[in-house]
């Protein structure tokens, strides 16, 4: 696939910069909000930081979009959920401090829509090969969270020339619409809120372990003001699903990816209320992949990049090293 690659302004998309005014009066500045990170989780910002937004422009002219860290194509790339973004891993890639890429899956952040109605992973993988082939240097360590490690499986399986590490945070073929059905209830909420405040105020709802410094972050790296002043979700931007409802894509088939994978794999578990991945879960994946390396993280959910950052990033850096 021929692609055409382009560092973008570091601003909003195209398709929402018209429609976009200041947050509380305050210019959004997407990479002017490390430092609360840094100081959240103490990680000292002294060295400058290299970090661009880059775009892969696909054959039917779709975009994929990510954020890059470091001077030299990278070799590590990070897949985030539905229904979140690139900026998700903001916190590990300040700790990993190392060449990597993480991308906005189709429809997401500041990727374009999907090609095609739905949640497919399959479709999806596709899309993110594209853009791995062009803006990084395969074969990479593929890291995908939840619905981007349902992706990452799927570009593993399809792509193999693509990867050579593979790690799946929270998220196996066993994923079910019982276990992540408080998950979809959360993304098959309002698309649009009247105020940034109410949708704050969901969001502390939904994340009440969390400070409301790095909730409030994550809102303005995954939200846009129209207008009328109200504030939509990135993703709802992209809703084509028939009837708008989110529900969790069929995994149960990738168990035959899990065992044609050729590459050195890690599931990274959550062991805290939230999670997705159960003992048979891990113990279905082992049989399949007996030399995996499962690492369990005590204090997180299902977002363990959120939950426990620094312990993903020093697991993340020790499996690719």
């Amino acid at each position: 696939m021929a692609l055409n690659s382009e560092v973008t302004a570091l601003s909003l998309a195209a398709d929402v910069r018209s429609r976009v005014r200041p947050v509380g009066h305050i210019e959004y500045d997407e990479l002017g909000l490390f430092h609360e990170n840094a100081e959240e989780w103490g990680l000292d910002l002294d060295a400058p930081l290299v970090v661009r937004r880059a775009a892969a422009t696909l054959k039917d002219e779709r975009s994929m979009s990510g954020l890059l860290w470091g001077d030299e194509p990278p070799r590590v790339v990070l897949l985030h959920g539905g229904a979140q973004n690139a900026h998700t891993y903001d916190t590990v890639a300040l700790a990993m401090a190392q060449d990597l890429a993480a991308l906005d899956l189709p429809g997401h952040g500041h990727s374009d829509g999907p090609a095609s109605a739905g949640i497919d992973p399959a479709s999806q993988a596709d899309d993110i090969a594209a853009a791995i082939t062009d803006l990084c240097a395969p074969p990479v360590a593929l890291v995908g969270m939840s619905l981007g490690g349902l992706v990452a499986l799927n570009v593993a399986d399809r792509h193999p020339h693509l990867v050579e590490r593979l790690i799946l945070i929270d998220i196996t073929p066993g994923v079910t619409g019982e276990k992540s059905s408080h998950i979809t209830d959360f993304i098959n909420g309002p698309p649009g809120f009247a105020s940034f405040d109410d949708l704050l105020e969901r969001t502390i709802a939904f994340n009440p372990t969390r400070s409301v410094t790095s909730l409030r972050r994550g809102i303005l790296h995954n939200a846009v003001e129209l207008d009328d002043g109200t504030w939509v979700w990135r993703w709802a931007r992209h809703r084509a699903l028939g009837d708008g409802k989110v529900s969790a894509p069929p995994a149960s088939d990738l168990w035959g990816a899990v065992a044609r994978l050729d590459v050195p794999l890690m599931l990274v578990r959550g062991m805290a209320a939230g999670s997705v991945v159960d003992d048979a879960d891990e113990a279905r994946l082992l049989e399949l992949q007996p030399t995996a390396r499962i690492e369990r993280v005590e204090g997180a959910g299902h977002s363990v990049q959120g939950d426990q950052p620094l312990v993903l990033a020093e697991l993340l850096s020790s499996f690719i090293s």
